[in-house]
C-alpha cells in the first residue's frame, strides 16, 4: 500500500503507547472489528516492537511504527513487521533511509521550511504536528494555500469533539488520535471510542 492508501483507509488512525505483558493482538483485533484498521504504535515504550509483532498477526490490520526518530529504529521497526512509518518531525537523513528500504513513510511537519524540504525529498503526504500548538486549524488552512496539492494527517491536541472540524478540511485525509486507548481499557470501552471515530465523516 502506499502512504496515501493507508491516510484513506479510515478517518482515524489510534496513536498507541503500548508498553507491559498485554495481549495487543486482541487490541488490534478490537479496532479492526470496530472500523480502524490502521495503526499507528510509537516506539516510546520497552514494548512497543514486540505490540507491533503481536498486531501484525492480525487479519486486515495495517500496523505502523511512529515516533520513529533515526535509522536505527526504522531497521527495527522494519524487522518487527511496521507496515508504515510515521516520524515526529522531518531529517533528510531519515527521509532517504526510509525511501531506501521502500516502506511508506509519514513525516511530521508543522511548517512552510518543512513542507518545502519534504518536497525536495520528493514526500506530499505529512503528518501536521503536533497540530493545536502549531497554531491549529487555522495554521493548515494558511499552509494549504501554497501547498494546495499537500495532504495531511493532522496529530497532537487532536479529540473527539474537534476532528470533525479537522476532517472537514480539503487537504486533510485523516488525523491521528491518541484518545482511543489508555492502558487498563477494557475492549468494550476501547471498541465503543472506536466506532464513533470510524463513523466520522471526511
Amino acid at each position: 500500500m502506499t502512504i496515501d492508501e493507508i491516510m484513506r483507509a479510515a478517518p482515524v488512525i489510534p496513536v498507541l503507547v503500548l508498553d507491559g505483558h498485554e495481549d495487543w493482538a486482541k487490541l488490534a483485533a478490537t479496532f479492526v472489528g470496530a472500523g480502524l484498521r490502521v495503526l499507528e504504535v510509537t516506539l516510546r515504550t520497552a514494548g512497543a516492537l514486540d505490540a507491533i509483532r503481536q498486531m501484525r498477526q492480525v487479519p486486515d490490520a495495517i500496523v505502523g511504527a511512529g515516533t520513529v526518530l533515526n535509522g536505527k529504529q526504522l531497521h527495527d521497526a522494519v524487522e518487527a513487521g511496521a507496515q508504515f512509518i510515521v516520524s515526529p518531525g522531518l531529517t533528510e537523513p531519515l527521509a532517504k533511509a526510509v525511501a531506501h528500504s521502500g516502506i511508506p513513510y509519514l513525516p511530521g511537519v508543522a511548517t512552510a521550511a518543512d513542507i518545502m524540504r519534504g518536497l525536495d525529498l520528493g514526500l506530499d503526504r505529512f503528518k501536521f504536528f503536533p497540530a493545536e500548538s502549531s497554531g491549529g486549524i487555522s495554521a493548515l488552512k494558511a499552509l494549504s494555500g501554497p501547498f494546495g496539492k499537500m495532504r495531511f494527517c493532522p496529530t497532537g491536541g487532536i479529540r473527539p469533539d474537534n476532528a470533525a472540524e479537522w476532517l472537514s478540511l480539503e487537504t486533510v485525509l485523516c488525523v491521528g488520535g491518541s484518545w482511543l486507548y489508555r492502558r487498563g481499557d477494557d475492549m468494550a470501552s476501547v471498541a465503543e471510542r472506536a466506532r464513533s471515530a470510524a463513523g466520522l465523516s471526511r
